[in-house]
């Protein structure tokens, strides 16, 4: 999991009103975006740069604790970076901090790298859970996740507050679709958890990266499938299944 640099995703927005005069297009407020950093720069700085900086410090002689824990570091200070530009506490970066501080304490105390390995494992274990106990919340996280991407989809000029208050349906595929990024991620961090004690130290961190995209990309097909069998795209456009059945 990487970190990103923007405020809890749930919360409602307080943009400008939204139109409908105009049949739900002009009137919306496009103003909305993501003030944080682009999504590759951030997969590049919270992931290549410390996987980079392992092997290429390994190379040079350094042990696999020190190298672990300088790729470590970096998410680390991009974190404050962004706090620093932003002014908003990134929960999911204060997370992965503190994960590892004590992961780097308690692999330099025992001594062992693979305490530092096996902290992917424990980031992506606590991600599935946070996502299972979100069900409990006002919001749950996929929610919130996905509106950033996808809230400018809907055409009938409501926002997705609106729908979550007024369809039962677009409620309920927010729920699964939590419980299907929950359970994944526990999945995940039960495979992460098993090749840092069980594989070679030296291929982890490499295995862990690739496991990321891979990871990433099954998902993502799994829970589209579900949108649209479920019903999301129509509930985002109801203009699609008449163009649909006009053809």
């Amino acid at each position: 999991m990487t970190s990103s640099g923007s405020a809890l995703p749930d919360q409602p927005s307080h943009g400008p009103a939204r139109g409908r005069a105009d049949g739900g297009g002009a009137g919306r407020d496009t103003s909305r975006s993501d003030s944080g950093p682009p999504l590759l720069l951030t997969v590049v700085v919270d992931l290549g740069v410390p996987i980079g900086l392992y092997y290429g410090l390994t190379a040079m002689g350094v042990s696999d604790v020190l190298a672990l824990t300088a790729g470590a570091v970096v998410p680390a200070v991009a974190t404050l970076v962004r706090f620093s530009r932003t002014r908003r506490l990134d929960v999911l970066g204060v997370f992965v901090t503190a994960m590892l501080v004590l992961s780097i304490i308690v692999s330099v105390v025992g001594g062992s790298p693979r305490m530092l390995l096996v902290r992917d494992g424990w980031l992506t274990g606590v991600a599935g859970l946070g996502f299972l106990v979100s069900l409990r919340g006002r919001r749950p996280l996929a929610f919130g996740f996905s509106r950033r991407l996808l809230e400018r989809r809907t055409t009938d000029g409501r926002d997705w507050d609106e729908l979550w208050e007024q369809v039962p349906r677009f409620r309920r595929i927010w729920r699964v679709t939590t419980v299907i990024w929950g359970i994944g991620l526990l999945v995940d961090s039960g495979i992460r958890t098993l090749m840092a004690y069980a594989l070679p130290v030296h291929v982890v961190p490499a295995l862990n990266g690739a496991q990321y995209g891979a990871f990433t990309l099954l998902m993502l097909v799994i829970v589209n499938i579900y949108h649209a069998r479920a019903g999301l795209w129509l509930i985002l456009m109801p203009d699609l299944d008449g163009r649909m059945s006009g053809r």
